[in-house]
């Protein structure tokens, strides 16, 4: 794989990073969805410390990819369940000719 050095500015801060170049697009997204929230966090809740709201959207972050987790486990046990059911269903189909 090639790689490329880029850098990543979180919180006012540059991060050098080695990458492969299929991920570059999806770290340089990630980190300018993080500065966004970061703007919103320190707009929305008046918080000010760099680290706080680095804290604060960890915490956020973590609990939103949970959800997401338990609401993808319902969704998976829900089409097992329905893919079961019609398994049966095509079971009792005989095929004549």
């Amino acid at each position: 794989m090639s790689e490329l050095a880029i850098k990543i500015r979180i919180a006012d801060r540059d991060y050098p990073m080695r990458v492969d170049v299929q991920d570059e697009e999806r770290l340089r997204l990630a980190g300018r969805l993080l500065g966004d929230k970061l703007r919103e966090f320190r707009e929305g809740y008046g918080i000010q410390d760099k680290q706080d709201l680095l804290a604060m959207i960890a915490l956020a972050t973590m609990a939103d990819q949970l959800k997401v987790s338990k609401e993808k486990d319902g969704t998976d046990a829900a089409l097992t369940e329905r893919l079961a059911r019609f398994d049966e269903l095509l079971s009792g189909v005989v095929l004549t000719r």
